[in-house]
């Protein structure tokens, strides 16, 4: 039984909070122990549940329900060994008690023999009429093996139980999705409204999967549907839009993102996607504006950052762009998308020191593309750096062996800097890799390239 605070149910709870105060000890029967621990462990309020138990316990020591939660306690603390002594004991005196099973395998799962617990379930299957529980528990185990097919089967188990889980829903979509089984879902969930055509879950669910599918139409109608089924679903509505922006229709996206702030709280989402659409509408005021908000109403999300980024970088309106990237990266240090378009915003303003920073940074936060690692090594070269330069490729060899594009400005640094028998060998490798990129030489290394010794060693093998 739950408490509330308008009901005369929560005497007990009172009482027991009174008693807590004064050390003054009062009686309560093992099934009042029970609703306030139960209170309590819903509340998160773990200290008072265990002061619940110890009391309780005291006052009926043979209270199998009391011990139950104690062990639900000993789980939660990671108490194990503890619990599953307990455990034994109590199975010993009622060998058919499935709740005895369910903590059984709780203690299984919390140590990883996802296995057992589950052999466990099934055990206690056989022991009780109130089923959708347990196969909900066994399809979260099944979830921790990665058995996807298995899992799905014991959620649907728990929808034939009770239609209403949605939490059941929710996974057994999961398992769906990941199987990549979108038509099988699809079909699952129109039998599934057929019965209950109301469910705006199920809706939301459906248009999530011909979403995927790219049946936008299909898609528009499932989220229409989920909207009639309970017309404060914010889910929907932002759903709904992005399907109305996938098929071009800026203004009623508009229309469904406003909505949502008009039913809850603006959401950072909401107003990225109503300043993308602005955008789309080529409607730059209200774009920038919905930007601005986005960013305040979430400093962290890194999508309201790149927004307002891109958007002054479209215009080639690049130093307002590098404003608004520092502002992101001094609130968040370690993105790298933020770094690398610091370093991109940079290079084309031709402040070289601070793109090179910018690559250096991504490089550091392990983004090892190809064209990151050729960049930096260009920019330093263009520094006069070329040993920082040769640092950088033999680096980015590690990860692209083989590559000429890395080979051909190898030789070429190595021949500026005088080491002829190191360029020779890089310079080999390119021409063995692949001759068409031999350009590089003269694009990069002009000097190099004008040697008679370079275009001899270019015309013997070609």
């Amino acid at each position: 039984m739950e408490f509330s605070p308008n009901d005369n149910n929560n005497l007990p709870l009172t009482k027991f909070e009174s008693m807590l105060k004064t050390n003054h000890v009062l009686f309560f029967d093992s099934e009042e122990f029970e609703n306030i621990i139960h209170h309590y462990l819903t509340q998160g309020k773990v200290s008072l549940g265990k002061k619940a138990v110890k009391l309780g316990l005291e006052q009926h020591p043979t209270s199998t329900n009391l011990k139950l939660f104690k062990i639900e306690i000993f789980v939660f603390e990671d108490k194990l060994d503890e619990a599953d002594l307990l455990l034994n004991e109590l199975h010993e005196l009622e060998p058919m008690n499935e709740e005895i099973y369910i903590q059984k395998a709780n203690i299984f799962s919390k140590k990883d023999k996802h296995k057992k617990a589950i052999h466990v379930l099934k055990q206690a299957l056989e022991l009780t009429k109130d089923t959708q529980d347990i196969y909900s528990l066994i399809g979260m185990e099944y979830l921790f093996l990665d058995k996807f097919e298995e899992a799905k089967y014991y959620f649907m188990k728990c929808m034939e139980e009770n239609s209403e889980d949605y939490s059941a829903l929710y996974n057994m979509v999961y398992c769906f999705e990941f199987l990549d089984q979108h038509t099988e879902a699809i079909d699952y969930l129109n039998t599934f409204l057929n019965k209950n055509p109301y469910c705006e879950v199920a809706w939301h669910q459906l248009g999530k999967q011909y979403y995927t599918l790219k049946e936008y139409e299909k898609a528009l109608a499932a989220f229409d549907f989920a909207i009639i089924s309970e017309d404060s679903f914010i889910g929907a509505y932002l759903e709904k839009g992005k399907v109305l922006e996938k098929l071009k229709r800026y203004e009623d996206a508009l229309e469904a993102y406003s909505l949502t702030l008009k039913l809850d709280d603006a959401t950072s989402f909401a107003l990225l996607r109503i300043g993308q659409c602005y955008e789309k509408l080529k409607q730059d005021d209200l774009a920038i504006q919905y930007y601005s908000k986005t960013v305040k109403e979430d400093p962290l999300l890194d999508k309201g950052w790149i927004a307002i980024t891109k958007f002054y970088n479209k215009k080639r309106n690049y130093k307002k762009s590098l404003y608004y990237i520092n502002k992101a990266i001094n609130i968040d240090s370690e993105n790298v998308i933020y770094w690398k378009l610091y370093a991109q915003l940079n290079q084309r303003l031709n402040f070289l020191e601070e793109a090179e920073r910018g690559y250096k940074k991504t490089l550091e936060l392990g983004n090892y593309e190809l064209n990151t690692w050729l960049i930096r090594g260009d920019i330093l070269l263009k520094l006069g750096e070329p040993e920082a330069a040769i640092y950088n490729f033999l680096q980015a060899s590690e990860f692209y062996p083989e590559n000429a594009e890395i080979e051909y400005r190898l030789a070429g640094l190595y021949f500026t800097i005088n080491e002829t028998e190191k360029g020779e060998y890089h310079l080999k490798n390119g021409l063995c890799f692949n001759t068409e990129y031999a350009f590089i030489l003269e694009e990069l290394f002009p000097l190099v390239y004008n040697k008679k010794q370079i275009k001899n060693f270019l015309k013997s093998k070609q």
